[in-house]
């Protein structure tokens, strides 16, 4: 099993004390906002059953959701939305959101730990390849991340939208959503840019 606290370790033994994990979620989505959580956990905290967000089931989530943001030393979110991602792409909004969050956190990280990607902030940086399967602090951010977007898609975006099973799918590309993305056309939660491919089966359709 991996140490989730091996890089973590390292920097606090090089008097590292704020390490702030970054990841974000929904990337793959044809609908709704790209959201970045930052997470400070404090020195020498383990959360037991931590992992990579995608691994854990939705009740999993929930409660470490909670126990994370009940025992961190600060947590934030930062989005950046459909309008967002089409007119920047959607690496640089993710890229976006991440700052967002950093900036959100009311306690000064003095490093921060990133899942594949760098954050446009003048802060010493640790970016790792599946990061959320190797460092406690980016597994806290996915599952923050992760928590704060389903809960967007199962409240507020399904209630602003209920004909397009946002709920359900989360707004990924399911036979469902593209189906009727087009026969109502697209909100203007959706991305544009993502969209063009559904052309092609529009013509197979009618």
């Amino acid at each position: 099993m991996t140490d989730l606290l091996k890089h973590e370790k390292e920097y606090w033994e090089q008097s590292y004390r704020y390490i702030a994990g970054i990841d974000e979620v929904g990337r793959g989505c044809l609908f709704g906002d790209v959201v970045a959580a930052a997470v400070i956990l404090p020195a020498g905290l383990v959360l037991e059953g931590v992992d990579d967000s995608k691994k854990l089931s939705e009740k999993k989530r929930e409660a470490l959701y909670e126990q994370i943001l009940d025992q961190a030393v600060d947590v934030s979110v930062g989005y950046a939305d459909a309008e967002t991602i089409d007119r920047i792409n959607i690496k640089q909004a993710a890229r976006l959101a991440m700052k967002r969050a950093v900036l959100g956190l009311s306690v000064a990280p003095d490093v921060l730990f990133i899942d594949a990607e760098k954050v446009d902030v003048d802060l010493p940086q640790l970016s790792m390849i599946k990061g959320d399967a190797s460092s406690q602090s980016i597994a806290a951010a996915s599952i923050v991340a992760k928590v704060t977007r389903d809960r967007l898609c199962k409240g507020e975006w399904e209630a602003k939208y209920p004909e397009y099973g946002i709920a359900i799918h989360k707004g990924y590309a399911t036979k469902f959503h593209r189906e009727q993305i087009l026969a109502l056309g697209p909100t203007p939660m959706h991305r544009r840019s993502f969209l063009k491919n559904l052309e092609v089966v529009q013509e197979t359709l009618f």
